[in-house]
């Protein structure tokens, strides 16, 4: 049997970058694709762009939300795959065959993968391993999120029975809240040993810094514990820094 993969895109006024997420996700050699479109009623031509392409789009809406983990709750909703993989506006499937590549794996629960950085115009900024300090792990387990989000939203798989909803009481990183609850409930987690997306720089934790890392910190003190998150900023500062001053040593 060969499992359903659901792709789930969120996008609001992304006329700029929609285009090139669709023709990723449409070009997977991997053909159990159920693509979902979550729009929040945008007003550029979005619409225009998912309605070119509306034959190859199992399920599209256009409608206000409350915001992208709204959205993202609405794609949860409306899948109907044994999988489901977020791939929002400006962000690609790296290459055509890396689903069919994904799924020929062992398998397991989740799945999770390499990132390759890109900036809004689409120059390639390096791997996210390379150009951050957040290293992936061989192995993923739900404690490796203590120093962070090890791993990318965008390259990870979740089996749909157990990706929770996410919870919007964490306005800015609840994306991190998600992938450490799904990877307690997960039996098995499989390292796909290969860049699985491409991110497009500026996003919405991005535009809100300051106020994603508050509700991070919230998010790791009700996983983790008040000490040991306290005990682990001060590693993450220490690690940036770490980071600065080899990545200068190189220049």
């Amino acid at each position: 049997m060969h499992p359903l993969v659901s792709i789930i895109t969120i996008t609001y006024n992304a006329e700029k970058f929609l285009e090139k997420t669709i023709r990723s996700v449409l070009a997977q050699t991997y053909p159990h694709i159920e693509y979902i479109i979550i729009d929040g009623k945008s007003k550029d031509g979005t619409l225009a762009i998912v309605k070119r392409y509306e034959a190859h789009i199992a399920q599209w809406i256009s409608e206000p939300d409350k915001g992208i983990y709204d959205a993202m709750n609405k794609g949860l909703a409306r899948a109907t795959g044994e999988f489901v993989w977020f791939m929002n506006a400006g962000d690609e499937i790296f290459a055509p065959d890396t689903l069919e590549k994904i799924m020929s794996l062992p398998t397991a629960d989740v799945y999770y993968g390499e990132t390759e950085f890109r900036d809004l115009v689409g120059k390639y900024l390096g791997l996210r391993s390379e150009v951050t300090p957040l290293r992936l792990p061989a192995r993923l387990t739900w404690r490796s999120l203590q120093m962070g989000l090890m791993v990318c939203h965008q390259a990870i798989l979740v089996r749909k029975a157990i990706a929770p909803q996410y919870d919007l009481e964490h306005h800015y990183s609840a994306d991190t809240d998600w992938v450490i609850r799904a990877l307690k409930q997960a039996q098995t987690v499989q390292n796909a040993q290969a860049t699985i997306a491409i991110y497009l720089q500026g996003g919405f934790s991005r535009r809100n810094l300051r106020q994603s890392l508050l509700d991070r910190f919230a998010i790791m003190r009700k996983h983790y514990g008040l000490l040991p998150t306290l005990w682990n900023h001060v590693r993450i500062v220490f690690r940036s820094l770490w980071f600065l001053v080899r990545k200068g040593k190189k220049y």
